[in-house]
């Protein structure tokens, strides 16, 4: 059995081929590959696993319909090949997710245009479901008439539809669950993976990286982990890390902010919607009917403050986009009151103070800089749907003479068992013990430290706000915590949540 096994003074008695700092998706998935390869790689994170940009997204496994736009064929190849590479790895905690788009013979929201354009995405995707369980396959796009929206999607805008475009993508409900999944598999292929530990600084000989210097944040201790490569994928931080060990390079991450709203309303159809207000220059949304609630977004718009594991957008910014909703779905009538919570992450710009993402990752060897030190490099990506990707590119990159893995290789069960999955409204009754048994299974096999990392980052007791600060004291009875100690952690999990605009939710609530 496989598990994630969090021991920073033995990890640092033995010295590896890699070593990756950050454990976001992005470094979650450079620990996969370097380890599929049979690469020793340890991977350290100064929180927890995937609790940053890789938390916060619109939990959709993008297969780059949206590309065929531009006609950025290397783009849509590479998601569709990602989305097709999910679908089949982790079948358990990926599955498909049917897209509606109305159309009313305006731009290329023309029933012609979209019924080509869907042609094409088939066309160029007809191998989309080779090897993929039944279940799992995408079936081919279509327009629909009017009448046949209307039905799927019951309080669409009337006035002008004639018709709509329907296309299938792929969804990740709980990625937090898949980041610890894909984790899992890492380290039964012998990786090692470290939460709350953070890189203090790069060791080097003449230039040369030998190693990192990390402090334990849980111990205050700190370790010198040896290896003669440094991996440096930390997400929005991994401009300042690079300028921290080496130098600046502006273009590994330009700061943007992008955000989603999850509201406490019933989703408007089983379809994923796209909508748009019928006014000038208007944005296409997205309605993700997840979990059965209204999960909306997303927005990009620069970052010009600190950077931060929750960044709110501004108040002005959410009743913007709260109105061009209503705008579009006459008869909506969201309001702020109806905020569960905002799902907020930083990505990378396409240029400074930009509210367009980059188009493409960046993988920096930092030898070719001047003076740049040797076996250090630095990655920034753009989409958790071609993280893997980015990763094999990095790997072989790096290790060029390694032989590449066996595509057919598929995760140990243990990855991909969708454990601690409850419905949104689900309450644990005290009196069952079936909840406890599961939940301390992942505390002991998936490096829980805090109350937070189990309700937030390993189960999906944290989508219901209000649930999961109710059952944290019962909870917290998991944990060999006495009194204080628990409502220590209780009150790092409200303050979570004020993080996220939430301030008058309480464990009163």
């Amino acid at each position: 059995m496989t598990k994630i096994n969090r021991n920073p003074a033995t990890a640092a008695q033995s010295s590896y081929d890699v070593i990756i700092i950050g454990g976001g998706i992005y470094g979650v998935m450079l620990s996969l590959e370097a380890s599929r390869r049979n690469l020793r790689s340890l991977l350290i994170e100064k929180a927890d696993f995937g609790g940053a940009t890789s938390y916060n997204s619109l939990r959709i496994v993008h297969g780059g319909f949206r590309y065929l736009q531009n006609l950025d064929l290397e783009r849509f190849y590479e998601s569709v090949g990602e989305r097709k590479w999910f679908l089949k790895t982790f079948p358990e905690l990926v599955k498909p997710l049917s897209c509606l788009m109305p159309l009313y013979n305006k731009g290329i929201r023309r029933p012609p245009i979209l019924y080509t354009a869907l042609k094409l995405n088939d066309a160029l995707s007809i191998n989309r479901n080779q090897g993929i369980r039944p279940d799992r396959h995408l079936p081919p796009g279509e327009v629909i008439k009017s009448e046949q929206v209307k039905t799927h999607f019951p309080t669409v805008d009337p006035q002008g539809l004639t018709g709509g475009a329907i296309w299938h993508d792929a969804c990740m409900p709980d990625s937090q669950r898949l980041v610890i999944g894909i984790l899992r598999w890492a380290c039964s292929l012998g990786a090692t993976a470290l939460n709350y530990v953070e890189a203090k600084e790069i060791l080097k000989v003449n230039q040369t990286v030998s190693g990192v210097l990390a402090e334990d944040k849980i111990t205050g201790e700190t370790q010198e982990f040896q290896a003669k490569i440094v991996v440096n994928a930390a997400g929005p931080w991994c401009r300042e890390l690079a300028a921290k060990f080496d130098q600046d390079v502006p273009n590994l991450f330009y700061k943007s902010i992008a955000w989603n709203i999850l509201f406490d309303r019933e989703t408007l159809s089983d379809f994923a919607l796209a909508v748009e207000p019928k006014k000038p220059n208007a944005q296409t949304y997205f309605l993700h009917p997840w979990k059965g609630r209204l999960l909306a977004g997303t927005i990009h718009n620069p970052w010009f403050k600190e950077i931060k594991v929750n960044p709110n957008p501004e108040p002005s910014e959410i009743s913007e986009f709260i109105d061009n909703l209503n705008l579009a779905i006459p008869g909506l009538n969201l309001s702020k009151t109806e905020i569960i919570r905002v799902f907020s992450g930083l990505l990378p710009g396409e240029k400074p103070d930009s509210n367009e993402l980059a188009v493409r990752e960046v993988i920096l060897n930092h030898q070719t800089l001047n003076q740049g030190i040797k076996g250090l490099y630095s990655v920034s990506g753009v989409k958790f749907t071609t993280a893997r990707l980015v990763a094999e590119k990095t790997i072989q990159q790096i290790f060029p003479n390694f032989p590449s893995v066996n595509p057919t290789e598929t995760a140990p069960p243990e990855a991909q068992r969708p454990q601690g999955l409850y419905d949104y409204h689900w309450y644990p009754q005290p009196e069952l013990s079936d909840w406890k048994t599961e939940l301390q299974d992942i505390i002991e096999n998936e490096a829980v430290q805090h109350l937070d990392d189990l309700i937030l980052r390993r189960t999906s007791l944290g989508d219901n706000p209000k649930r999961a600060l109710k059952i944290a004291p019962l909870v917290c009875q998991l944990f060999n915590w006495d009194d204080q100690k628990s409502k220590q952690e209780i009150q790092r999990l409200e303050c979570f949540y004020q993080t996220c605009g939430m301030e008058e939710l309480t464990i009163k609530s």
